[in-house]
C-alpha cells in the first residue's frame, strides 16, 4: 500500500504537494481551487455516512449519547457554578450546542478512524494554535466555526488536530499559524445589500424594542421570533389584552476562556467521565476543553445580563419560533422562567419538520416546548397542536406572471456535517446535489436558458455557488441569494424548489405553480409523510428525479397556468397543504387559543 500525506481541509497551508496525499473527504476540494488539487496524486477517504443506514443507526446512538451528556454535564455545571437548576434548565440552553458538538467530534473521530485504517498515512500537518483563542464564545459562534463561516476549514482543523495527535500515532509536523484565528470575529460572509437590510431591519427593531418597554407588563405574554407577520403579531397581542410589543435579538458578551476555569471544570467533569473509551473517551476529554466560554467563564455574566433584561418578569407565556437555538441570552431567560412555570410554546419554524426522516432540531423543539405548533401535522400527538404555517398566516397570497421565467431555488448545506439527518451529509453528497440541479437543467426541452432564473442559498459556505453557475451556464440568470423571495415569485411563471426545506411549503401554501425534486435516497420522508408526497407526485407536482422534473416543466411550460388550475392538481395540493402548509381564516383566533391553553 502506497504512502499518503494527509490532508484533513481546505486550508492549504496544511497541504503537501510534492508527495502522494489523501484527503480525509471531499471537503477539502474547493471549487475555486480546483486547478490546485487536480493535479495532484489524490485519494479521497470514503464517507461514512453516504452509507444512510449507518447515519440514521448513528443519529439514534448520539441521541441516547447526547441524553446522557446532558444529565451528567448539566450536573456538573451545577455544581461547578453552585446552582441547583432542573433537567429542563440545562436541556433548554444547552442542549442545542452539547447535541451539535458531540455530532461533529462523532463525524471527524469516524473519519480519521477510518483513514487510518484503510490507508498508509506517512503524517499530517499540524497547525499550532494558541488554545484558549480557539474555544468559541457562544452556541452560535460554535456554529459559524464549524460550518457557516469561511473560518469553518481552521475550525474544523482544530478538532481533527487533536483527535490526530490524542488518539492516533500518525506523525504530526507542527507548523507555526502564521495568521492567528480570532474567535472574537467569526461572522458569516454575507453580501452588502443583505448586510445592510439586516442594518435597517436592526435599527427598526431597536427602536420598537424600546416603545415595548414603556408598555409592557410584567406578566404581559412575551413574542418573540415568531414567524408571524407584524399585523397577525399586533392583532394576536391585541385579542392579549396587551399592547403590541417587539422584542429583538440581543449582542451577547464576548467572554474569553481562561485556562485556570478550565482546569477546574475538567477535573469536575473527569469524575464523570470513567468507564469511557474510544470516541466517548474523546468526546468526554474535548467537551470541557471546548464548551462555549458563555456556559462556563461567562456564565455569571449571563446571568446579570438577563437579569437586567426589560422583559417581563412573570409571563404568562412565552411564544417563539426562531430564538429556541442559538440566542444564549433567550435561552437562558427561558430557561429560568419555565423553573416559575410560565409556559413555553414553540411555533414550527420551517420545512423538513414533520416529513423528514429524522431531525434533531424537531426532537429538541418538541421535547422543550409545553405546546408545539406545527404546520398542520401531528394530530392527536402529546404537546403537538396543528395551527397552520405560521410565515404565511394572515398574508394574502403571493402573486405570479404566467409569461414570466422559471425560478430555481437551492439549499445549500455546510461542506463539514454538523447536525446529520435526513438530508444533504456533508461535501460528497452537496456535490451529487449540485449534479442533480446542472442534469435537471440539462433535460429541460424547448426552454431558452434566458427564461431561467437560478438563486442561490444565501450563506455559501465555501460553495463558490454563483462561479459554478456563470461557469456552466453563462445565459442563465443567477440572483444574488439576497433579494426577497417573494419580489422573485411575482416574476416567476413557475416555482422550482430543489430539496426538502421551507421553500415549497410556502409556495405551495401560497398557491404558487411548483415543482419539486430531489434525491430520496438524500432527502428520506418519515412514513407518515409518505401519503402525501404520493399524491403530489401522482399529479406531477414532486419528483423523484430530476429527468422526471425536467420532462413536466418542459411538457408545461407553455401553460403554467393551465395545469396548475387544473381540480386533480389543486385537490392534491390542498390535500397536502392541510397536512404541512396549512392556511385558516381565523388565525388570530386559533393562535389565541393555542397560547392559552393549560399545560
Amino acid at each position: 500500500m502506497d504512502k499518503r500525506f494527509l490532508i484533513t481541509t481546505a486550508d492549504e497551508r496544511t497541504w503537501r504537494t510534492d508527495c502522494p496525499v489523501l484527503f480525509l473527504g471531499d471537503w477539502c476540494k474547493l471549487y475555486d481551487r480546483r486547478h490546485v488539487w487536480s493535479n495532484l496524486d489524490a485519494k479521497v477517504v470514503p464517507y461514512h455516512w453516504d452509507d444512510r443506514g449507518k447515519l440514521h443507526q448513528d443519529c439514534h446512538y448520539l441521541n441516547e449519547l447526547y441524553e446522557q451528556l446532558l444529565s451528567e454535564l448539566g450536573t456538573a455545571l451545577n455544581q461547578f457554578h453552585g446552582v441547583s437548576h432542573s433537567y429542563r434548565y440545562w436541556r433548554i440552553l444547552i442542549g442545542p450546542w452539547l447535541s451539535y458538538f458531540t455530532q461533529v467530534v462523532f463525524d471527524r473521530w469516524t473519519m480519521i478512524q477510518r483513514a487510518v485504517k484503510m490507508f498508509n498515512i506517512n503524517g499530517t500537518t499540524v497547525l499550532e494554535l494558541p488554545w484558549l483563542k480557539t474555544i468559541p464564545s457562544s452556541l452560535s459562534d460554535f456554529n459559524n466555526l464549524v460550518a457557516w463561516s469561511d473560518q469553518a476549514d481552521i475550525g474544523n482543523h482544530i478538532i481533527y488536530s487533536r483527535i490526530l495527535q490524542n488518539w492516533t500515532d500518525v506523525h504530526c509536523e507542527r507548523v507555526p499559524l502564521v495568521a492567528p484565528l480570532n474567535i472574537m470575529q467569526l461572522s458569516i460572509v454575507s453580501s452588502f445589500s443583505l448586510r445592510l437590510r439586516q442594518r435597517i431591519n436592526s435599527l427598526a427593531e431597536r427602536s420598537l424594542t424600546f416603545l415595548s418597554t414603556i408598555f409592557r407588563r410584567q406578566t404581559d405574554a412575551f413574542l418573540m421570533g415568531t414567524c408571524l407577520s407584524w399585523k397577525v403579531n399586533s392583532q394576536l397581542q391585541m385579542s392579549l389584552g396587551q399592547f403590541p410589543q417587539l422584542w429583538s435579538r440581543l449582542p451577547l458578551p464576548k467572554i474569553e476562556a481562561n485556562q485556570h476555569v478550565r482546569e477546574q471544570f475538567r477535573e469536575q467533569f473527569k469524575i464523570k467521565s470513567k468507564g469511557f473509551f474510544g470516541f466517548e473517551q474523546c468526546l468526554h476529554s474535548l467537551i470541557p476543553e471546548q464548551i462555549p466560554t458563555i456556559y462556563l467563564e461567562g456564565y455569571q455574566k449571563l446571568l446579570t445580563t438577563v437579569a437586567s433584561l426589560s422583559w417581563p418578569k412573570r409571563p404568562k407565556v412565552i411564544f417563539t419560533s426562531n430564538n429556541q437555538n442559538s440566542d444564549d441570552i433567550f435561552k437562558a431567560w427561558v430557561a429560568e422562567k419555565v423553573e416559575l412555570d410560565t409556559s413555553l410554546v414553540i411555533g414550527q419554524v420551517g420545512g423538513h419538520y414533520g416529513c423528514g426522516l429524522w431531525s434533531f432540531m424537531e426532537k429538541h423543539e418538541t421535547t422543550i416546548a409545553d405546546r408545539y405548533l406545527t404546520w398542520g401535522w401531528g394530530e392527536g400527538e402529546p404537546k403537538l397542536l396543528p395551527t397552520g404555517a405560521l410565515r404565511i398566516l394572515g398574508r394574502h397570497l403571493s402573486t405570479w406572471d404566467k409569461d414570466g421565467h422559471m425560478l430555481v431555488v437551492m439549499g445549500v448545506m455546510p461542506r463539514y456535517s454538523y447536525t446529520p439527518g435526513s438530508y444533504v451529509v456533508s461535501a460528497g453528497q452537496g456535490e451529487a446535489y449540485f449534479s442533480d440541479i446542472y442534469r435537471f437543467i440539462d433535460y429541460l426541452k424547448n426552454i431558452p436558458r434566458k427564461d431561467i432564473l437560478v438563486r442561490p442559498y444565501v450563506h455559501d459556505c465555501g460553495w463558490s455557488q454563483i462561479n459554478r453557475w456563470r461557469d456552466r451556464y453563462p445565459d442563465i440568470g443567477i440572483d444574488s441569494g439576497t433579494s426577497l423571495i417573494n419580489h422573485l415569485i411575482r416574476k416567476s411563471r413557475l416555482f422550482v424548489s430543489t430539496y426538502n426545506a421551507t421553500t415549497f411549503l410556502e409556495s405551495l401554501g401560497r398557491n404558487i405553480p411548483t415543482i419539486i425534486f430531489w434525491n430520496p435516497e438524500h432527502w428520506e420522508l418519515r412514513p407518515s409523510a409518505v401519503p402525501y408526497f404520493d399524491r403530489l407526485k401522482q399529479v406531477g407536482i414532486f419528483h423523484e428525479t430530476p429527468e422526471s422534473a425536467a420532462k413536466k416543466v418542459s411538457d408545461i411550460w407553455n401553460d403554467v397556468e393551465g395545469w396548475w388550475n387544473k381540480p386533480e392538481i389543486q385537490q392534491a395540493r390542498q390535500f397536502f397543504c392541510d397536512h404541512f402548509a396549512r392556511t385558516v381564516d381565523n388565525p388570530v383566533q386559533v393562535l389565541k387559543k393555542a397560547l392559552t391553553l393549560s399545560k
